[in-house]
């Protein structure tokens, strides 16, 4: 087989994939100058609610915001605690000390998500909510989370920045926990041409409460009941993803043929390790990760041969120089998996070929 270059993520071709659309999107909203609000920020607000099954989607500018604003709202802030994985994007925990909360960390399980089991003991009488986080696209054990938020009162508070329209028996992410927070972050599932998020509740009071503080404080210009910030959903990256999402389920579906052709051509690699997927659930792919033995050096290899591929991410969130002032708890199976986890190429428009150059020469590393 021929040497390929296979990039990571490929934006362009799916932009050329539906060229037409976007580029129509894009010329509606300069030609109507609805570059803040407007109809086009409330036309995807109102399809992508409608879309997943909601009451309320409230565009925010990204998806980092979208977690600060729902914690603030729900009056987390000074003394107050938040539970969440040591295995994320840093922005999971970062919000939380944005409020002036303090992020309480849990290890992960065999899925790459909190570990459910683990999260009771770190539950003390200043705990006001727990993240979860649907990571890769596997959605975490949400009827242990929602059991422990019931029997300690507890906000759950779903991070879905990797995991639209993923789903556990039969309920999609971001629908179980009080709210879900979203990023629309180019390279996600369904994804912006710049920074972009949104929260999906069903929450009236809460949906409210989060529209205003996103917006300075007001639902009216000018009418400021409370003080807030400015996270608003432009109207450009509005008209993008609505012309993307009548695409997204069937790129959902993409991603999932593609997982399986993986987990088909790599099944007979005892070096690596191929993604589990929870019982009863519908991972979305957001990211395909193995853990493989000599990972740095397969990861050279594979460069060398036209694969680019990402390691998402090389240092557990408790083992960050900004998290030390929390002590020296030890993480082992976030820990153990940073010199192991390696993300190959996943995307919808990747090809069946494409998969089995891959698989080929990850199988000639070992082998050789």
């Amino acid at each position: 087989m021929k040497n390929m270059n296979i990039p990571f993520v490929d934006l362009k071709a799916q932009y050329l994939s539906i060229k037409e659309e976007i580029d129509q999107a894009i010329a509606n909203v300069i030609n109507e100058t609805a570059f803040i609000g407007g109809s086009y920020v409330k036309a995807f607000e109102s399809s992508f609610a409608q879309l997943y099954g909601v009451k309320h989607c409230i565009g925010v500018g990204n998806g980092t915001d979208s977690l600060f604003i729902l914690m603030k709202m729900l009056g987390i802030g000074i003394d107050d605690e938040v539970i969440t994985t040591a295995y994320s994007w840093i922005s999971s925990s970062e919000t939380i000390s944005q409020t002036g909360a303090k992020p309480v960390f849990v290890d992960i399980d065999e899925y790459f998500t909190m570990s459910a089991a683990d999260i009771e003991s770190k539950i003390t009488q200043y705990t006001k909510a727990i993240i979860p986080v649907h990571i890769h696209g596997q959605m975490c054990d949400m009827d242990a989370i929602i059991a422990l938020s019931q029997k300690y009162n507890l906000h759950v508070i779903e991070d879905c920045a990797q995991s639209h329209f993923s789903e556990l028996n039969g309920r999609r992410a971001g629908t179980i926990g009080i709210a879900g927070s979203f990023s629309f972050y180019p390279g996600k599932n369904l994804g912006a041409y710049g920074d972009a998020g949104c929260i999906l509740t069903n929450d009236d009071a809460l949906a409210e409460k989060c529209r205003m503080f996103a917006n300075h404080g007001a639902l009216k210009k000018h009418q400021h009941l409370i003080e807030g910030i400015n996270s608003r959903l432009d109207g450009l990256q509005a008209g993008i993803l609505s012309a993307k999402l009548p695409f997204i389920v069937n790129w959902t579906q993409k991603r999932r043929h593609n997982a399986s052709l993986y987990d088909q051509y790599l099944q007979n690699i005892q070096n690596i390790e191929l993604p589990k997927v929870r019982k009863d659930s519908r991972h979305s792919y957001h990211l395909y990760v193995i853990k493989a033995e000599r990972r740095d050096e397969l990861k050279s290899f594979l460069n060398d041969n036209g694969i680019e591929t990402v390691i998402h991410y090389p240092t557990a969130l408790p083992n960050m120089e900004c998290y030390k002032y929390l002590g020296n708890e030890e993480f082992p199976v976030s820990t153990a998996n940073q010199s192991k986890i390696l993300s190959l190429p996943m995307f919808p428009e990747l090809k069946e070929t494409d998969i089995q150059y891959i698989a080929s020469k990850i199988h000639h590393f070992y082998s050789s």
